[in-house]
């Protein structure tokens, strides 16, 4: 079978679609005439001066007949081209188009144009092979080798074509390397979306629903021309097969642009800059993609960035996240992931959002069986620190952060906001609960501030909850404290030499609770071992557990107050009684983190049915599920404040007397966050070591500042004394 076709001279341009997939009566232009709206306007053939003056500036066309224009054209704007097939220029008169420092004239010179459709007042120059696209108006299209649009073309969408086989059907290897968890891309897709189709692999319903849906929701007839819209400006770039790129776009020195959907707008401009190779992908409004980033079958959420040699393979990344320099591949990553290093790597891992990946972090680089990575869950805010090596399979918490080590099997942290470290001379795992609570709430408290601060989409097709204490990571500390209760309570009976055998977990439970609640000298000498935590024989070793188990208390007590406060704020006038009639209920305590929207387990559960059954039929649909729960959310997050804070007082009501103190404790806790914000970021300032490089303290301080120009120790400093006031407001209210 020969490689290279040899064909007519005359069948440039003509014949895109194969004559078995073009139905009866039908040209191979009728899809085309569907993407190409120029209604009302007047098209006429060339005038045979208009041809002879084409002709005399160099150009040449297969046929002169099948140029269209308007009765806006000025021949004079075309040099040095070539035309085949069916071309159809719109207004066409002279002009400068001006994007940023680059000045071009309008009109079409030095290219090969083949069956496309332009837009008003275009500048196309130096376009080697342009074929089978439909350019907007005002596009800069300048020093292009090749531009074309297969029959086949899916955008990077992972459908099939008519008469193509499920061979061909691009996959994204989402969470693992094996390709169990597969999902196909589209347009539109979700981080929830991924999430659902990824993880609930025995929902056989769900599964074949998901896989209709995807196919069903794109037109499978052969002949799409690709699409440059509007104002959009593509330079000094290499190839682009089978590309849609949005409005306002801006493309400079790309290497290879191949089955793509760009979006972009003019209020979220999307920017693909020099050396890139991008394949098999879509990508979101306001993305910025630069310097060498090669990416392979993947979806970039709204307003994320790859840069600096960033490879992105077989992975989702979610909205508002940046990856520089490093290697990522078999991943769904939630929104607001930050990986800046060149050193770092990160493969087979689902992380939830608000994660960061520091310097030499490896995650899952190292096998543990002959067999492909497996898989490795973290909840949000993840963040394995510097050099920090984790094998799979592995599960954590949330805002669990790994300090350096190589950690030398597979573990399962079920303790939130904690600090792990792999002590090597003591060959024991040790890990500190509450760390973040207690020694670095700067960070923690920014971290809330910073994620919505950056969340720059202006089109938010998936609701965020950033907030560090919210349902999830609530339930996640209840768990904890039930498990360091229990640690505690067979750590205490074993220095009294009495045996557990007998006891039932409730025991150790009431036991460890007991002891927690009363003075730190009766468990701070005691050696608490966590259990089922880490695959070695080693010890886990609970580090400051007597603060650690407080400070999850604080936590409860300040999310649930916090979360009161705000029902009654946004509604004016409803007294305590009423707020307990309202938000009185059994405390729901599963929930789901589905692509950074939090909701109750029976929610996605019904939501899973719903798509089986097929009362949800299309994806659509699913993402009207997903408004419709998050417009519940801030009620159902108040009713579980409201079951947090009886839980924790102990009591089924809330008299207003406990509200009373319920609330001066939360404020006490808002001061105590105010003081650890600025005590965790004084440290820096007061570290004598920082005055090395400076000739002295002026320099230093001009050069960094004092604490007391820090914006965000201000701001927190502000909203202390807004929640003692609103606070106070209340309680006189009552």
């Amino acid at each position: 079978m020969a490689h290279v076709h040899i064909l007519p001279a005359d069948r440039i341009g003509k014949d895109f679609i194969p004559a078995e997939f073009l139905p009866k009566g039908k040209d191979e232009y009728y899809l085309r005439n569907t993407q190409f709206d120029k209604s009302g306007i007047a098209w006429r053939h060339l005038r045979s001066s208009e041809v002879e003056h084409l002709v005399k500036n160099g150009n040449v066309a297969e046929s002169w007949d099948d140029i269209l224009v308007t009765d806006v054209f000025d021949p004079d704007l075309i040099l040095n081209s070539k035309f085949f097939g069916l071309i159809r220029i719109s207004a066409l008169k002279h002009a400068v188009l001006e994007h940023h420092d680059l000045k071009v004239s309008t009109g079409i010179t030095n290219s090969k144009i083949i069956a496309c459709d332009i837009g008003d007042d275009v500048a196309i120059h130096n376009v080697r092979y342009l074929s089978h696209y439909i350019i907007g108006d005002r596009c800069i299209l300048t020093n292009i080798d090749e531009m074309h649009t297969t029959d086949y073309a899916k955008f990077g969408n992972g459908v099939i074509k008519q008469g193509e086989s499920e061979k061909v059907r691009v996959w994204l290897d989402l969470m693992n390397e094996t390709g169990s968890r597969a999902v196909m891309s589209f347009d539109g897709m979700l981080p929830a979306d991924a999430y659902l189709w990824s993880k609930y692999r025995d929902d056989d319903k769900l599964q074949k629903a998901l896989k209709k849906f995807t196919q069903e929701r794109f037109d499978d007839r052969r002949g799409f021309y690709g699409t440059v819209d509007s104002e959009a400006v593509i330079k000094n770039s290499r190839i682009l097969k089978d590309v849609k790129v949005g409005p306002c776009c801006y493309i400079k020195g790309a290497n290879k642009l191949k089955n793509l959907t760009i979006h972009s707008s003019d209020e979220e401009r999307t920017q693909i800059g020099e050396g890139v190779e991008l394949v098999n992908g879509i990508i979101g409004y306001g993305c910025h993609i630069f310097y060498g980033v090669k990416a392979v079958r993947f979806i970039l959420g709204n307003n994320s960035s790859l840069k600096y040699g960033a490879r992105l393979i077989h992975s989702f990344l979610g909205a508002s996240s940046t990856i520089s320099c490093c290697e990522v591949l078999n991943n769904l990553i939630f929104p607001a992931h930050e990986q800046h290093h060149n050193n770092s790597f990160l493969i087979a891992s689902v992380l939830k959002g608000q994660s960061n990946l520091a310097a030499g972090a490896t995650i899952g680089s190292n096998h543990n069986s002959r067999a492909n990575d497996n898989e490795l869950e973290a909840g949000r805010g993840f963040w394995p620190g510097l050099c920090s090596s984790v094998k799979h399979s592995c599960r954590f918490a949330s805002f669990v952060l790994l300090s350096k080590a190589d950690y030398p099997a597979e573990m399962n942290i079920p303790l939130p906001f904690s600090l792990l470290n792999n002590n090597v001379s003591r060959d024991e795992l040790e890990i500190m609960p509450s760390f973040w609570w207690l020694y670095n709430m700067y960070a923690l408290a920014r971290n809330s501030w910073k994620f919505q601060a950056r969340d720059d989409r202006k089109t938010k097709l998936q609701n965020i909850e950033f907030e560090a204490l919210a349902p999830d990571t609530v339930e996640e500390i209840f768990h904890a404290r039930h498990l360091i209760e229990n640690w505690t309570a067979k750590a205490l009976l074993k220095s009294e030499g009495k045996s557990i055998d007998e006891l039932l977990e409730t025991d150790l439970i009431r036991i460890g609770r007991n002891a927690l609640e009363g003075l730190k000298d009766a468990v701070s000498g005691l050696e608490v071992l966590g259990e089922r935590i880490e695959k070695t024989r080693r010890k886990v070793r609970l580090l400051k557990v007597w603060e650690g188990y407080h400070a999850y208390g604080e936590m409860l007590h300040y999310y649930a107050v916090k979360n009161l406060m705000d029902y009654l704020e946004s509604n004016s006038g409803t007294s305590l009684e009423s707020m307990c009639q309202v938000l009185s209920g059994k405390r729901q305590a599963e929930w789901v983190n589905l692509g950074g929207q939090l909701m109750p387990v029976e929610e996605l559960d019904k939501l899973r049915k719903d798509i089986g059954s097929g009362k949800l039929n299309s994806w659509d649909a699913i993402h009207n599920r997903y408004q419709a729960l998050w417009k519940t959310y801030p009620l159902q997050k108040q009713r579980h404040a409201f079951a947090t804070l009886c839980a924790i007082l102990g009591d089924q009501k809330l008299e207003k007397d406990q509200w009373h103190n319920a609330l001066d404790r939360a404020v006490k806790i808002q001061e105590l966050i105010r003081d650890r914000v600025y005590s965790s970021r004084n440290k820096d300032y007061e570290n004598p070591y920082r005055l090395a490089t400076y000739r002295n303290e002026q320099e230093m301080t001009a050069a960094i500042g004092t604490i007391e120009d820090n914006s965000f120790i201000k701001q927190i400093s502000d909203e202390t004394k807004v929640f003692r006031e609103k606070a106070n407001t209340i309680k006189n209210k009552d």
